[in-house]
């Protein structure tokens, strides 16, 4: 089995540079891929073949993969396969080949793959989609910091404030959840306010909307 590439879960640094992966066995369009995709100020990390590749750690800001077909060893759709088993989401892959038939291509793309070039491309057409790989891939893991922030503030509550939090997604007013629970009104309040808090919620229908996205919400009343 091969190694997991690392997932990023702490605060992603606005200095974190973009990463593009190239992996292909021609050294020569390891070379004149790198060049241009650092021409448009991305950090590039190039590999001969798909082990090379999955040996090395992944970098914590946006990254893609720009994957040729055709390798020595294991397939470029084979590394696809490979990723996709993975327990984390797999990287963005814009796939280049020289042999490409319509089949190759609608397995690449139905897998996942942002784009599928023909050798010889466009450099135009591989920075477009170089960049709309990063784009997504950007966007993965503002979701996924966003949503492991929500995470940390639902495991931050006790066990009371969190059948109180229970509660109000199902629609129960204060003077209800008291009674439900065999508490003061004031007390059912005051939990009310520190899960708000630690939530970091304005408004109730914020808050369930973070609950219903951990899958926390138990139904309603």
């Amino acid at each position: 089995m091969h190694p997991a590439l690392p997932f990023p879960t702490g605060p992603c640094p606005a200095h974190d540079p973009r990463v593009a992966y190239i992996v292909d066995d021609d050294e020569l369009v390891r070379g004149a891929l790198g060049s241009l995709l650092r021409s448009i100020g991305l950090e590039v990390r190039a590999f001969d073949s798909t082990e090379e590749f999955l040996a090395a750690a992944r970098a914590d800001g946006p990254s893609c993969l720009v994957l040729d077909v055709r390798l020595r060893g294991q397939s470029g759709l084979a590394l696809q396969q490979s990723l996709l088993q993975l327990a984390r989401p797999p990287i963005p892959i814009v796939f280049m080949t020289g042999h490409g038939d319509i089949a190759m291509t609608v397995k690449a793309m139905k897998a996942g793959a942002v784009d599928f070039l023909s050798k010889p491309f466009r450099d135009q057409d591989m920075i477009d989609a170089v960049t709309a790989a990063l784009d997504s891939d950007a966007k993965r893991l503002e979701e996924a910091r966003r949503l492991l922030a929500v995470r940390n503030g639902w495991d931050a509550l006790t066990p009371r404030e969190r059948e109180v939090m229970q509660h109000v997604a199902g629609g129960l007013m204060n003077k209800q959840i008291a009674a439900e629970m065999g508490i003061a009104e004031i007390t059912a309040k005051i939990h009310r306010g520190q899960a708000m808090r630690k939530m970091n919620s304005r408004s109730v229908a914020e808050l369930v909307r973070k609950m219903e996205a951990l899958g926390v919400v138990h139904g309603t009343h």
